[in-house]
């Protein structure tokens, strides 16, 4: 049942959506004596996680397959996929980079691993291996500095580990997924080319093939919520986006997403965030210092907080 597998938004923590570009980086034992080792299956809604196995042993949960593992290792989540992990808290380790799907397109390009489905590598030749450690270490270095830029350089170095990790898979046999979450894989891959089009659910169900019935129980099981409410949430974070990380107007912005004027637009963007479109920009350029007038790569979360 969906009420029995929790959401969070870092392990631990109660689920709320992250911010636009949201980015943390940390080690499973920095949360050791949240999970003891063991990490109950749950799942993140709109979060991905790389998970990176740097030295020990023990089964790593995706859905309903059960993964043995000996470090290194590596998985790659996307959000809405059950995951968990059982290891020996004192001797297994790993670094794990937490990516707001807001963030995702922005890598995506680079990334070279499909990032709408779970990927877990065991083997693989030493030299990938190395070369994704160096990596790691590099994220992890950069997001503790936490130094002036970073997003512009610790952006470009996750979608660097994502193709090593797509390097190393290629030689590794796909995760299968059951039919239910493969529809809701395909329902956001068809969200993401179509929200602007203001497709009814109906076309939806036509365009997958599928049933009403079945395609709205894959939506809420998946992401929690019913294919309205998806659609919404993808119109939202396209709004954020084009607000936070461009200069274009709020008309503009409107026309962008298919709505029929900017009056519409500030009234769905205020009944959803609790500020008109301008406002909330405002809000943001100056939580950046100012930086809307020129691209912005990321939000970073500071070093020592985990949300």
């Amino acid at each position: 049942m969906l009420n029995d597998i929790p959401t969070f938004f870092v392990y631990g923590e109660s689920a709320r959506p992250p911010d636009v570009g949201f980015l943390h980086v940390e080690t499973v034992m920095a949360r050791k004596y949240v999970h003891f080792g063991k990490v109950e299956p749950h799942r993140h809604d709109s979060m991905a996680q790389i998970t990176f196995w740097t030295k020990g042993h023990g089964s790593y949960l995706i859905e309903d397959k059960v993964l043995e593992f000996s470090a290194p290792a590596v998985s790659f989540i996307p959000s809405g996929i059950v995951h968990g992990f059982t290891v020996a808290a004192d001797h297994t380790d790993a670094i794990v980079i937490s990516v707001a799907d807001s963030a995702l397109p922005l890598i995506a390009e680079l990334a070279l691993l499909p990032l709408n489905g779970p990927a877990m590598v065991r083997t693989g030749e030493a030299v990938l291996w190395r070369r994704l450690a160096r990596i790691m270490d590099l994220i992890m270095e950069e997001y503790a500095q936490g130094s002036s830029g970073t997003e512009n350089v610790i952006l470009p170095q996750v979608a660097a580990a994502l193709a090593q990790i797509a390097r190393l898979a290629a030689a590794s046999p796909a995760l299968a997924l059951s039919p239910q979450k493969l529809l809701a894989i395909q329902l956001r891959q068809q969200v993401d080319l179509h929200f602007r089009d203001n497709w009814p659910v109906g076309r939806y169900v036509e365009q997958l093939r599928t049933t009403p019935h079945l395609l709205a129980k894959a939506c809420e099981a998946s992401f929690g919520m019913q294919i309205k409410e998806l659609i919404v949430e993808r119109r939202l974070l396209e709004a954020k986006r084009l607000l936070l990380f461009t200069i274009r107007s709020v008309e503009d912005i409107a026309f962008e997403l298919g709505m029929k004027d900017a009056a519409y637009f500030s009234r769905f963007f205020r009944a959803r965030t609790g500020a008109p479109p301008g406002r909330w920009r405002q809000r943001q350029d100056a939580a950046l210092g100012g930086a809307l007038d020129r691209p912005v790569a990321g939000i970073i979360d500071p070093p020592g907080r985990t949300g």
